[in-house]
């Protein structure tokens, strides 16, 4: 059986009707003669063409219009280029407050929070609006105005945090990109892998912490609770805030949210899935380090306020 590479009549035996075949004919002398020429000359074509292909480089995403991890990736670097971007013009209008002493606890000045408050409120309803359509239509427009939205949150919520606690910024920055960098060494290695047993369990603990946190934004609003951060909450088992455990809870959980994020890039890549869909990949990997940051930066403020 021949390779099926060469299914050409190019490469097909001719057939011998075609030649007279008596022997020493001169017809026939001449015309093997130049069937050998011509076979010559389309095995050094052939030739050529198989070196030419074997030296060429591998053919890209954008060749091939499907999915890699390499796209990907560079869709999430972009996406987070956006959003430092933002970030830095929210940080500067955020420390940019009228001065109100008896609004600061630390008498320096009033936080403008309406980078904070808009970012927040934008990058929710993208979020959503992008998760529930995706199923029909990957909308990168949208994917990237999220990344706008999300980067006036982290750049104000950031501003407001380092005005109260000096420095916690960079130790959130550090540790964020430490504990990816962590999770993406144990999945790439092997050691980490999604299960079905693992999922179920985050499943059920994400919907826990969901309610609660929704439970203490309204408690706070209606003035039972002064505090929704957990930040000044009372103390837990050793003396630690319940804020702080229920913060490495949540650490935990974020790290397996990128786990399952991971995964799900790769199976993407292994069925074949439109290069568009790289931008879905990046969304997700940026919700949840952002989840990861605002859930770090709360924890160190939570140690460092108690």
């Amino acid at each position: 059986m021949s390779n099926f590479a060469f299914n050409n009549p190019a490469f097909q035996q001719q057939d011998p009707r075609n030649v007279a075949t008596y022997p020493g004919a001169p017809q026939a002398a001449q015309g093997a003669q130049a069937a050998s020429f011509q076979q010559a000359g389309i095995d050094a074509t052939v030739n050529a063409q198989l070196e030419g292909m074997y030296a060429a480089p591998p053919a890209g995403a954008i060749e091939t219009d499907r999915m890699s991890v390499e796209d990907t990736v560079w869709k999430t670097a972009g996406l987070f280029g956006i959003m430092l971007v933002t970030a830095a013009i929210a940080w500067v209008f955020t420390l940019g407050g009228v001065a109100a002493p008896e609004r600061d606890p630390y008498n320096q000045f009033a936080p403008n929070m309406l980078p904070w408050i808009v970012g927040g409120l934008g990058a929710f309803v993208l979020a959503m609006v992008v998760s529930f359509t995706s199923r029909k239509k990957v909308r990168p427009a949208l994917i990237f105005t999220y990344a706008v939205f999300e980067g006036l949150f982290i750049g104000g919520i950031s501003a407001f945090f380092e005005v109260l606690w000096p420095g916690i910024v960079m130790q959130a920055t550090v540790a964020t990109v430490a504990v990816v960098g962590v999770t993406l060494a144990l999945f790439a290695t092997g050691l980490v892998r999604v299960s079905k047993r693992a999922t179920k369990v985050f499943l059920i603990a994400m919907g826990g912490y969901l309610v609660f946190s929704l439970l203490n934004v309204v408690l706070m609003w209606t003035g039972v609770v002064k505090d929704a951060f957990g930040l000044h909450g009372a103390p837990g088992p050793l003396g630690i805030p319940w804020g702080l455990i229920i913060g490495v809870l949540v650490v935990i959980m974020a790290a397996y949210s990128l786990v399952m994020d991971f995964d799900q890039i790769q199976q993407g890549v292994r069925n074949g899935a439109p290069r568009k869909y790289g931008w879905l990949g990046a969304f997700g990997i940026m919700v949840t380090v952002v989840w990861l940051y605002v859930e770090i930066l709360r924890m160190i403020a939570i140690a460092r306020s108690n």
